[in-house]
């Protein structure tokens, strides 16, 4: 596989991710470690049919133990945390500020060894943390309301759950792609059992919640994370990683374009604050 061809296979997980916000709303009112469970039961089960077709299922005997627990940590963690926001906030809102995970793995990668914080990366920081704060403060399609603050507070810990995995994993070894179907099964055992523990079932109620819950699976809780895998392993990291500071303004065009959120300025401008603020913080990393 030639590096431009990886490259652009990684760059669709980050189409698929645009769609997360979306698609999540439209899984109510299934419960979140509910969905965590369904969502991850379809994109384990596809990753080890593929896996299993390829003949890749002895390669998983050799992926330490430590990884596996790593992987499903994040995947759980970031999952849960970011479906649980989106039922307690307004979808546009909450995952514009789920969505400074690119900016935080900026920030926290210039504190590995041999890495170094520049200005840009402090200018970047204020500038998306600014973002956020427009829609804290209020600016954002529906106004400031007390009882979004937690869901604001579950998705700001959801960007540091997937920021600070996506940091220390480069200090795992290399793993085989296929290591993601097990992470996927995990998490949905691990989500499946906490459901019992502490949720109601609630199942999809329509066709449209279940088409819904079946995208996820299918596509931003499902394929984005093995063709992600691909193009950081074997594309171009340092495109992959600028691209992804796409993902809040296109998650934003579309529910608003989906009639889930109602356009408005405040809106706007933290999406680009917010987006502004993580390509200034990654062009400081490209210096020398």
């Amino acid at each position: 596989m030639t590096k431009s061809r990886a490259t652009a296979i990684g760059f669709a997980a980050v189409l698929l991710w645009s769609l997360l916000a979306l698609f999540t709303v439209g899984s109510s009112p299934t419960p979140p470690l509910l969905l965590n469970a369904i969502c991850f039961s379809i994109g384990g089960t596809l990753g080890l049919i593929w896996t299993w077709r390829s003949g890749g299922l002895r390669q998983l005997r050799d992926v330490p133990w430590t990884t596996y627990l790593f992987g499903t940590i994040g995947l759980f963690g970031y999952h849960a945390l970011y479906f649980s926001a989106l039922r307690m906030a307004p979808a546009a809102e909450a995952g514009l500020i789920a969505y400074l995970w690119p900016l935080l793995i900026v920030l926290f990668s210039g504190l590995l060894p041999g890495e170094h914080l520049r200005m840009g990366h402090l200018f970047g920081a204020c500038l998306g943390f600014a973002g956020a704060a427009v829609i804290i403060a209020g600016g954002g399609s529906t106004g400031f309301q007390t009882d979004h603050l937690p869901g604001y507070a579950l998705a700001l810990l959801c960007a540091l759950t997937w920021s600070g995995y996506s940091v220390l994993s480069r200090r795992l070894g290399d793993t085989p792609t296929s290591s993601v179907a097990v992470f996927c099964i995990a998490t949905a055992i691990a989500s499946g059992l906490l459901h019992l523990a502490v949720e109601d079932t609630v199942w999809p109620d329509s066709a449209f919640s279940w088409t819904s819950v079946i995208a996820l699976g299918l596509g931003p809780v499902g394929l984005a994370f093995y063709v992600w895998d691909i193009g950081v392993k074997q594309g171009d990291i340092q495109l992959l990683g600028t691209a992804s500071y796409a993902a809040p303004l296109l998650s934003t065009l579309a529910l608003v374009v989906a009639g889930t959120a109602a356009p408005s300025w405040g809106l706007a401008i933290a999406a680009l604050l917010i987006t502004g603020g993580a390509a200034i913080a990654a062009r400081a990393s490209m210096k020398t």
